[in-house]
């Protein structure tokens, strides 16, 4: 059974860089072909898929986000990580860390002064 779960700061500043690390357990995050994704949403929206990470390390992003997400990885750890830099409050959402048919519990973050 595979479980991710989310991590990181709730309340971000705007203008900053949000970073969340999703730790996995159950299976390793260099598994071939395995892709392991982040997907927010927004209060009242639906879901919005932000970008992955394969097992190689190749990363894929959003064309709407690409120029402000990293995603990077820690196989140490089995965890990878979300980077979204100069936030606004439009970022403000339910993050999810998600492989295949499984979901972490999400993480709201809010981007507020």
């Amino acid at each position: 059974q595979v479980q991710l779960q989310e991590s990181g700061p709730g309340l971000v500043k705007p203008s900053q860089t949000l970073s969340l690390t999703c730790t996995v357990s159950g299976d390793s995050i260099t598994t071939n072909y395995c892709y392991w994704t982040w997907i927010r949403q927004p209060p009242g929206k639906g879901l919005e898929w932000m970008g992955a990470i394969g097992y190689s390390g190749t990363t894929y992003y959003s064309p709407s986000l690409k120029s402000r997400t990293s995603i990077s990885r820690d196989t140490s750890k089995n965890q990878f990580t979300l980077q979204l830099n100069s936030v606004t409050p439009e970022d403000t959402a339910v993050y999810y860390c998600n492989f295949l048919n499984y979901w972490g519990l999400g993480t709201q973050v809010t981007v507020s002064s």
